[in-house]
């Protein structure tokens, strides 16, 4: 459903309901900016934003409306219409797009089926015309939501990857970095990657988890052999191998802590704890 605009929008954010758009939302509109935000249900509500609009990124044609008047657009990667979709914003007369991406871009060449889609979708971004900044984040602090299930059953969490570091990030503060390098010239062209404050394992944040919760957790680590084939039962196995491929051949590493958050916004990144205080009841 959309509101009425007013003095016009600045910014349209795809995946504005998600754990990601709905913090670029939130922080564009505390940044004094009027946002749309694009949605595939009529009627969802979103924080922050000056209107939403039904809109889907892999329905270029559905972009029309969604991008009418709009300085500047924030896209999410892996949409197969990408480069229609781009040259349906410069149509439009966008005159900026941050693209969310990931460190895995760097190895889009290698066969990985998600580092090839965070590659290709750089490319189309690069080669769209628009002056572009990407944002390579590390892994999400909101990952740790996949063991929702299996806490509210027990006290026991199995997961894959147990000694693999991450500097996992908030999305709030993915969502104040997009904010910070929406505006300036001085971003143009420009790829930053941005960590959380800490390296941690999967064991530790669950750790953290348990703290916030008042309970006593505990991780079962599954071996390569036993992640291999629940991945596989689990999502399509160009996926799975790619997830083998950055967790277990090693092709990915998350673990760098970079100051690039707290130099593009003023102020440290938050921690797993802020994170988990604030998203506990989702474990409940």
């Amino acid at each position: 459903m959309e509101r009425p605009a007013g003095e016009g929008v600045g910014y349209a954010v795809a995946g504005a309901t998600g754990n990601v758009g709905s913090e670029v939302v939130k922080a564009l509109a505390a940044a004094g900016h009027r946002v749309r935000a694009l949605v595939r249900t009529p009627d969802r509500a979103v924080a922050g934003a000056t209107q939403t609009v039904v809109a889907d990124l892999n329905d270029p044609e559905s972009l029309g409306p969604a991008l009418e008047g709009v300085g500047g657009v924030f896209l999410l990667p892996g949409y197969a219409a990408m480069d229609e979709s781009l040259a349906r914003a410069k149509t439009a007369g966008v005159g900026r797009v941050v693209l969310l991406s990931s460190p895995a871009a760097a190895n889009g060449a290698g066969g990985n089926a998600v580092a090839s889609y965070m590659a290709a979708s750089e490319t189309a971004v690069q080669g769209s015309g628009i002056p572009w900044t990407i944002v390579r984040s590390c892994m999400f602090a909101t990952n740790a939501l996949e063991w929702s299930a299996q806490l509210r059953a027990g006290d026991t969490v199995r997961a894959p990857f147990p000694d693999v570091r991450a500097a996992v990030i908030h999305p709030a503060d993915i969502g104040a970095t997009v904010a910070a390098v929406a505006t300036g010239e001085e971003h143009d062209g420009q790829t930053y990657r941005i960590s959380g404050p800490a390296a941690t394992t999967p064991a530790e944040r669950l750790a953290v988890l348990g703290d916030v919760l008042g309970r006593r957790l505990t991780f079962a680590g599954l071996t390569d052999d036993e992640a291999r084939t629940e991945l596989h039962a689990s999502m399509p196995q160009q996926y799975a191998d790619a997830f083998l491929d950055f967790y277990v051949a090693g092709s990915l590493d998350e673990s760098p802590v970079l100051p690039t958050v707290e130099r593009l916004t003023g102020r440290p990144p938050r921690t797993f704890r802020d994170w988990a205080r604030e998203h506990g009841d989702r474990f409940r």
